[in-house]
């Protein structure tokens, strides 16, 4: 992804304006002696001079800082601030403003049909105020759930694509997609959807599916994460462990899914190769897995975490789906326990679709440190993972 501007990376400091500088040799009753010439920089950057008596002295150059040190370098809030997104809203003009200047909050998510900030010079004006590069991230999937036009009028669904189109073609698509979306100040897209679904076209998942064939969605959703990565936005396989033979809705209620074995044969198959063909993401869901999270959803379940990282072998961020409006979540938790829950179980953006309560989590966070609640081992281990993906190391 693009998401560097001048000021954001680690830049080791070398010493500069050696041309101006004139080391001289002076012998008693002698004239001075003809400058040295400035000295060269090494290939490490260190600035190698010539001493009074002639020797050769290196100074070295400061190493860079590793992600670590940039992470232990930011105060706590602002550390705790990089694990969160949070929703736009569309009717005040300045809200995205407010919530960068106010808590430097990592991410902001642009939901529903009002895409005006978008539109306005509003994220430009937040990514001004902000210390660290933002997520910007809006849920362009195709078919019911676009928010702006694209770039050859409304997407067709997954379904459609992978029926009407080749590979090949999905990923042409989708590169034009994202230059519209980077276009706009768009850097993350919550798609593609990389579920496994027999669904009805209407159902929860249904036609946002690219079908019920793992090879098939794995192909088609691969394409359409390379050409969003390609225009520089990063994609999000959504939503693991997999949502399309869950029995419910996990916005309006609970959602389970087939038992783990099910799962490993079918819904699993994509994250196989996907997380790991190039840069991207991975939205986990609010489902839940007999034999893995119990009747936990999966956003909130180590064990769904252990399985992405292990048998799947991702290291990238994991976003969890809302925690602020799906009734697979609030029914059982207020937002400030889902929120810690699922960074201490192992996500490392927790998304909720409002601007309401930032600086309630954040307060509860920072007390759960303090209490020993969340490990700050998990809370730098989840920095390290955000910062490593928008680039600042």
């Amino acid at each position: 992804m693009h998401m560097r501007r001048p000021g954001w990376r680690t830049v080791a400091v070398v010493l500069a304006g050696v041309a101006s500088v004139c080391v001289v040799s002076l012998r008693p009753h002698d004239s001075p002696a003809a400058p040295i010439p400035p000295a060269p920089l090494s290939q490490a950057g260190a600035l190698v001079g010539a001493s009074i008596t002639g020797t050769t002295t290196v100074v070295p150059a400061p190493a860079p800082l590793t992600c670590a040190d940039v992470v232990a370098r930011l105060p706590l809030r602002r550390r705790l601030a990089q694990l969160v997104m949070v929703g736009l809203n569309p009717a005040d003009p300045g809200d995205a403003v407010q919530l960068v200047r106010d808590e430097q909050v990592g991410g902001l998510f642009i939901g529903g049909n009002d895409t005006t900030s978008l539109h306005n010079g509003e994220i430009t004006k937040a990514e001004a105020a902000a210390a660290l590069p933002l997520f910007v991230a809006i849920d362009e999937e195709g078919g019911r759930v676009q928010r702006i036009p694209g770039p050859y009028g409304r997407l067709p669904s997954a379904r459609t694509m992978a029926t009407t189109m080749s590979a090949p073609q999905v990923q042409t698509l989708a590169t034009s997609l994202g230059t519209e979306l980077r276009g706009l100040g768009v850097n993350v897209d919550f798609a593609p959807d990389a579920d496994v679904s027999d669904q009805q076209a209407n159902a929860v998942i249904g036609d946002r599916s690219f079908g019920n064939s793992p090879s098939v969605v794995t192909a088609y959703a691969g394409a359409f994460a390379a050409g969003l990565r390609s225009a520089g936005v990063l994609p999000v396989f959504k939503h693991f462990p997999g949502h399309g033979h869950a029995v419910g809705d996990s916005h309006t209620g609970a959602a389970l899914d087939p038992p783990l074995s099910s799962l490993l044969a079918s819904d699993l198959v994509p994250y196989r190769t996907l997380p790991s063909a190039g840069r991207g993401a991975v939205m986990v869901g609010h489902v839940e897995v007999p034999g893995l999270t119990g009747t936990v959803p999966a956003s909130l379940s180590p064990a769904a975490y252990q399985l992405l990282r292990t048998t799947y072998n991702f290291n990238g961020v994991a976003f969890t789906d809302d925690l602020g409006s799906m009734i697979a979540v609030t029914a059982h938790y207020a937002l400030t326990d889902s929120v810690l829950l699922a960074l201490r179980a192992g996500a490392d953006v927790a998304l909720w679709t409002t601007d309401s309560q930032l600086p309630q989590v954040l307060d509860r966070l920072a007390a759960a440190i303090a209490s020993g609640e969340l490990p700050m081992d998990r809370v730098n281990q989840a920095a390290t993972r955000v910062l490593t993906a928008k680039g600042v190391c």
